[in-house]
């Protein structure tokens, strides 16, 4: 059975431009042959952090939102956890509720009160 992940990584800032490219090509080559239906990749670009990580103060960030089985995951992971130039990677399961907001966010149909609170992060 396939679940909805979305999956958020940092790459080494350090890298060329096309070294980039080739990190997250590779990603989601790997997601694809593991069977996962990819429905975006969003690349976020250069961020600085808050806090220094493994000696730099800003990484490359990726988003990307997919369908896959659990088993593919534990695998990207790993994949990722080996790759030196992956910094950082959270992946986060979605349950019913949170597929719900997806949606609603693709149609950009967001209700006005989630709509005002990210008004006021900005």
């Amino acid at each position: 059975m396939k679940n909805y992940y979305e999956l958020t990584y940092i790459v080494d800032p350090v890298l060329e431009e096309d070294q980039i490219k080739e990190v997250i090509s590779k990603i989601n080559s790997h997601l694809e042959d593991n069977g996962a239906e990819i429905d975006e990749v969003d690349e976020w670009g250069m961020r600085k952090f808050a806090y220094e990580m493994d000696k730099k103060n800003s990484g490359y960030y990726v988003n990307a939102y997919f369908e896959a089985s659990s088993d593919s995951i534990e695998n990207l992971e790993r994949t990722m956890r080996i790759d030196d130039r992956v910094m950082r990677y959270l992946t986060l399961k979605y349950d019913a509720k949170m597929l719900r907001h997806r949606e609603l966010q693709k149609k950009n149909a967001v209700p006005s009160i989630f709509k005002q609170e990210t008004e006021d992060e900005d």
